[in-house]
């Protein structure tokens, strides 16, 4: 692999669908485009990480100031969140929305995903761009292949041992699974740390400066106990705030495979679900309770994606794709109904 390919650009999204298909896309894409939301600015996303920057200062901070104390549980509760913000600027960077050009959203993407959040930037990359090109395709999609939690019966009628009696109560396991999200996605980071990236050993570095840095200062700073308490409930914390924001985006929606949808844009829109709750959840999750329109315009910044909903919706009903929007409590309790539907058959 080399160096992080740009995800699913515009480019290629405007000949990924099919005959007849890839006109309904275009014709959607000319209309986003002259709003002028694809218009990708770093002046405008400086707000965004002069916040995000300001919320690490912040937590840092109180971390040397309260040293050895209980109080510091609340500063891994603030800094699990501070994290995952970091995450949802990787995430950005990794979709080209912030600067202009691929070498800069690369940069600041290795420098916080690496460096901030303790995540392989070039894995990262790799995976979620066949995500988005495979959405919920259970044979291209690395978010719903079998692991742990099975999203396909016979997936669920694959597994073994402990994981298959998880298998045949995993809504109940959900939210406990996501406690170990950030850990599994660090352990991933390092086991498969892309071999070709031409960035290896900046990322090698910044991964190693991160866990090992990070924890020694935790235990330079606290006890043990309150070293361990605070690793656990911080990185839990980290992943389940990850956890809870992507989940909703296509759990529980259709599962496909590659000759289900006839083109790229009933794809992107059929397998995804949008989650109501106005510009405090967008800010919470980065954007991503808008994830149709996320889908449909990789690149398009975050802060645009809001708007596009009111284009891509309307566009939706005009050609009568089903277009699924719900509550956040509406689409975990989708999530766990889907679960529940699938477990072994004997």
């Amino acid at each position: 692999m080399t160096a992080p390919a740009t995800l699913l650009s515009d480019d290629l999204t405007a000949s990924a669908g099919e005959s007849g298909a890839t006109g309904d896309y275009a014709a959607l894409r000319r209309l986003v485009q002259s709003a002028g939301l694809l218009d990708r600015s770093a002046l405008r996303a400086l707000p965004r990480m002069v916040t995000v920057g300001g919320m690490l200062a912040v937590g840092l901070t109180v971390l040397f100031l309260l040293h050895n104390s209980w109080w510091q549980l609340v500063t891994a509760v603030f800094l699990a969140a501070a994290i995952a913000q970091v995450g949802f600027l990787a995430h950005d960077a990794g979709h080209q929305q912030i600067f202009r050009t691929r070498r800069w959203n690369d940069r600041l993407g290795v420098l916080v995903s690496n460096g901030v959040a303790g995540m392989s930037y070039g894995w990262w990359v790799d995976k979620h761009k066949r995500h988005h090109w495979h959405p919920n395709d259970v044979d291209r999609d690395p978010d719903v292949g079998r692991s742990v939690l099975a999203w396909t019966t016979e997936q669920a009628d694959q597994q073994r041992g402990l994981v298959r009696l998880i298998a045949r109560h995993q809504a109940i396991f959900f939210f406990p699974l996501l406690l170990l999200e950030a850990l599994n996605l660090q352990v991933n980071s390092i086991r498969r740390l892309p071999t070709r990236n031409e960035r290896r050993l900046l990322e090698t570095v910044l991964l190693g400066a991160h866990a090992i840095g990070g924890v020694l200062l935790v235990f330079w700073l606290m006890t043990p106990l309150h070293a361990l308490a605070f690793l656990a409930l911080q990185q839990g914390l980290l992943g389940l705030y990850l956890g809870v924001s992507f989940a909703p985006n296509h759990k529980g929606m259709p599962m496909a495979s590659s000759d289900t949808y006839s083109d790229f844009l009933r794809r992107q829109v059929l397998t995804s679900r949008n989650v109501r709750g106005g510009r405090l959840l967008a800010a919470g999750s980065g954007g991503l309770n808008y994830q149709i329109e996320h889908h449909l315009f990789p690149s398009m910044p975050s802060r645009n994606l809001r708007r596009a909903r009111h284009i891509v919706k309307r566009f939706c009903a005009e050609h009568a794709i089903s277009y699924r929007e719900t509550s956040a409590f509406s689409s975990y309790a989708q999530v766990l109904r889907y679960l529940r539907s699938v477990a072994p058959t004997t």
